[in-house]
Parts: C-alpha cells; sequence; structure tokens
C-alpha cells in the first residue's frame, strides 16, 4: 500500500504555535509544514530561536514535513544577496527542526513583462539555491504559485527539464494551477516524474474550496499518484479563512473572500474533505 501522510500549514488555524499543535493533535495529525510561528514567519527566527520551538514540537509529538518559506518569493529584479543570507539561515532551521525539506518559489516577474525575458536570471539565481542546498543536505521543493516563473505547466516543466535532482524537486499545488488558468490533469502529465510533495487545496477560479468541491480533479490525481506508487506528503493549505500572514502570500494581489470566519473550523473541513477522498481510494 502507498504511504502517504497527512500534514499541513497549521498556522492557518490560528497564530499563536501552543495551540496549532494542540489542535493537529487532538486531530491525529502528526506533521505539519511550518510556516507562522506566533505570528512570524518561521524563516525570520534565528537557529538559537529555533531550537525552542522544537522542543514544543517535541512536547506535543508533531514533526516537520517542511519549512513553508518565503525563499524564491520577491521580485526577479529584487536584490538577491541579502535573499540569499535569508535562505542560508533557513537551511540552518532545517537542521534545528529536522526536516531535509524546504518549499520555495521561482522569483516574481514583473507585471506586464514576458517571463522568458527573466528565464536566464531565473535559473542562475535557482542555481544558487541548489548548489548551497546540495551541500547541505537540503531538498528544495519548488512550488507553482502565481505571478512567479513557474506558475503555469510549461514553465515549471521547463525548470525541472533544467534542474531537476535529488535536491530539487516539485510540489504540485491544485488551486494554484487553477488560478493561473492552467488545467490540472494537463499540468499532472507534464510534471509527473518530478512531483514529490503535493499541497492539497482545490479552487473555482480565485475561489479556494474545500478539495473535491472545485475543478482542481484532486481525487482523480490523488488516484493516479497512488498507481504511481506516490509516497510523501499531503500538506492541507486550506485556504479557506483568513489567517495571519495571509496578505503577504497574496504579492499585493486582492485575494477572493474566505467562506469560512473560523481558522479551527476551516482547517477541520479541509481535512475531513481530504480524509474522505483518501479513504474512497483506499490510501
Amino acid at each position: 500500500m502507498n504511504k502517504v501522510i497527512i500534514s499541513g500549514f497549521s498556522d492557518e488555524i490560528c497564530p499563536e504555535f501552543r495551540e496549532q499543535l494542540r489542535c493537529v493533535k487532538e486531530w491525529n495529525v502528526n506533521y505539519i509544514e511550518i510556516r507562522g510561528v506566533d505570528g512570524k514567519n518561521i524563516s525570520s527566527y534565528t537557529p538559537e530561536e529555533a531550537v525552542k520551538i522544537k522542543e514544543t514540537l517535541d512536547e506535543y509529538g508533531v514533526k516537520i514535513s517542511s519549512i513553508g518559506s518565503p525563499i524564491g518569493k520577491i521580485g526577479i529584479e529584487d536584490d538577491f544577496a541579502p535573499h540569499f543570507e535569508s535562505f542560508k539561515n533557513t537551511c540552518e532551521l532545517c537542521k534545528v527542526l529536522d526536516t531535509k525539506y524546504i518549499r520555495m518559489f521561482s522569483f516574481y516577474i514583473p507585471a506586464g513583462k514576458d517571463p522568458a525575458m527573466y528565464r536566464d536570471e531565473v535559473l542562475k539565481r535557482l542555481k544558487a539555491f541548489i548548489d548551497y542546498a546540495k551541500e547541505q543536505g537540503i531538498v528544495l521543493l519548488h512550488e507553482n504559485e502565481k505571478g512567479i516563473y513557474g506558475d503555469n505547466a510549461v514553465r515549471c516543466l521547463d525548470l525541472m527539464k533544467e534542474l531537476y535532482c535529488e535536491n530539487f524537486k516539485a510540489v504540485f499545488d491544485f488551486a494554484n494551477f487553477i488560478q493561473c488558468d492552467q488545467e490540472t490533469m494537463e499540468a499532472y502529465e507534464m510534471l509527473k516524474p518530478y512531483i514529490a510533495y503535493v499541497h492539497i487545496k482545490d479552487a473555482v477560479g480565485p475561489q479556494v474550496v474545500p478539495v473535491g468541491m472545485g475543478d482542481g480533479k484532486v481525487k482523480a490525481i490523488l488516484s493516479l499518484l497512488k498507481e504511481s506508487y506516490f509516497e510523501g506528503f499531503l500538506s492541507l493549505e486550506p485556504h479557506l479563512s483568513d489567517f495571519t500572514g495571509f496578505n503577504a502570500l497574496e504579492n499585493g494581489e486582492e485575494a477572493a473572500a474566505k467562506i469560512f470566519s473560523d481558522g479551527h473550523f476551516a482547517w477541520q473541513v479541509a481535512l475531513n474533505a481530504l480524509k474522505g477522498i483518501l479513504y474512497d481510494l483506499a490510501m
């Protein structure tokens, strides 16, 4: 049987880290994709501060599937040097928090500009990340995200063909593809050899909805992943309620209204929707 493990962005429950951990344990989820800790992005913590975070994780018996970092989520024309220093700090956090994965991105392209104009610079910057990740034993997981170079399947495939290795692999995010007008089954067929991690969220146009209720073909694609003997993390990113730090994720874009007001309830809805699909698929 395929071994898939449920994880998720627990900061969408609430900002308070201990409450996040209390909830996920109550819901029998033993991993989180760590992003917001007490209202502050994990990548802005020092390794020394992260020691206390790890002690709290151990206290609750929760492990880290990936660091949900903002690495690569700056403009392609922005200064790279300070961002690379932040990346190196995030690699140190991996060691403290006992995870090999960092979720990252491939840089925002200026509005109205052809992404092809920036391809060489994107590859140059990503190669710098990958070379350092190889030295540190870290695996970088590229997420398809609205507005970055690798937002649609064609450019994600371009990155994978150029850079895929043991230290650079793909995250598959259903809702982000939909919000870029990218059909998800087409994206899956193009990217399936490179997928190492899956973000579980669904959408209808700009509106994020519980998985299985949108246009993401989540159940069909998870079924194909099962047939391909995928083993790894299915990470819930509900985006069904407003949460601390959400606006910072949208790159200044106006987001669709959230369908729930309470993060605890929204997370449970997302979790139960995923569990229902996994039950039907015997995953």
